[in-house]
């Protein structure tokens, strides 16, 4: 928005720079300064670091405590933007990483500030556990175990691992300028792995629910069966890949992105001898939940 700044002078002169002052937004003529620090200072490389005086707010300690203390008020979660997300990693995951984009040049971070995805992942992870329990006829105490074990293991656990491996793999192989200024956060890397893991738990432990025993009972050793397991694996673990790869394909810092993508070609090889030799993901999943809990 241009300001007019209305100042008689003969000369004109005045008058001519008092509004081209204003139309930088440097006074209005209203009396308000406009403060600069607004937006955090990014630096002319496009990484968006801060400047010594906000640096202290945005280290990896104070945003590590800032998460953890929105994690305790609900009221200050955004669950509707965060089931947005949840939608468009189904339909459109570019957009979900144009937010992230958005996020880094207002907040100067890349990994989430709101815990609200996680949480719902959380719950959709339990509900799904318990249908899991119910579908394979286990007890209370049984889908209990399970739960904790599919909880803190297989999630957090597991999640955890990738995570780090990610982010210790981007950071030593694939930036292009290795510097200080110039890295993957850690939480970025977790966040990219929860938006991956979300469609393959969608995929894998609840629309999977309704073929284990009924429609078409994929737990079988007939073709059908397996076939549409298999598939069902193939659809998620691509989903998983995908959406990794877009992850790291939105920093403008990493280079050669695309190798994330070469695991398709072994899950594809994997999947069609899996089809030709009638292996059976989906039964041997149920057997490992059982085991596990016995």
């Amino acid at each position: 928005m241009w300001l007019r700044v209305r100042f008689r002078d003969s000369s004109g002169s005045v008058y001519k720079q008092l509004q081209k002052r204003a139309r930088v937004g440097a006074f209005s003529c209203e009396g308000v300064q406009h403060n600069s620090t607004m937006l955090p200072t990014t630096s002319p490389h496009g990484n968006g670091t801060l400047g010594s005086r906000d640096a202290a707010r945005h280290t990896a300690g104070a945003k590590r405590y800032k998460y953890m203390r929105r994690l305790l008020h609900f009221r200050q979660m955004d669950f509707e933007f965060a089931l947005w997300q949840m939608l468009y990693l189904f339909t459109s995951p570019q957009r979900v990483y144009r937010n992230f984009h958005y996020r880094k040049q207002t907040k100067d971070q890349w990994a989430r500030d709101d815990p609200a995805f996680l949480v719902l992942l959380s719950i959709w992870l339990c509900v799904s556990t318990i249908g899991f329990g119910l579908v394979l006829d286990m007890g209370v105490l049984e889908t209990l175990k399970l739960l904790l074990w599919v909880v803190f293991v297989d999630c957090i656990g597991v999640g955890l691992l990738i995570s780090t491996l990610m982010w210790v793999i981007s950071n030593k192989y694939l930036l292009k300028h290795p510097s200080r200024d110039f890295d993957v956060e850690w939480g970025y890397a977790f966040d990219v792995h929860l938006n991956a893991f979300y469609p393959l738990l969608v995929i894998l432990h609840f629309l999977q629910l309704f073929f284990i025993n009924h429609i078409v009972v994929i737990s079988s050793d007939w073709f059908l069966g397996y076939f549409v397991g298999n598939t069902l694996w193939l659809i998620a673990i691509g989903y998983y890949l995908y959406i990794t790869f877009l992850g790291y394909n939105a920093l403008p810092f990493l280079k050669n992105t695309v190798v994330l993508l070469y695991p398709f070609a072994l899950l594809g090889l994997i999947y069609v001898l899996s089809v030709s030799l009638g292996w059976n993901f989906t039964r041997g999943l149920c057997w490992f939940y059982k085991y596990r809990v016995q």
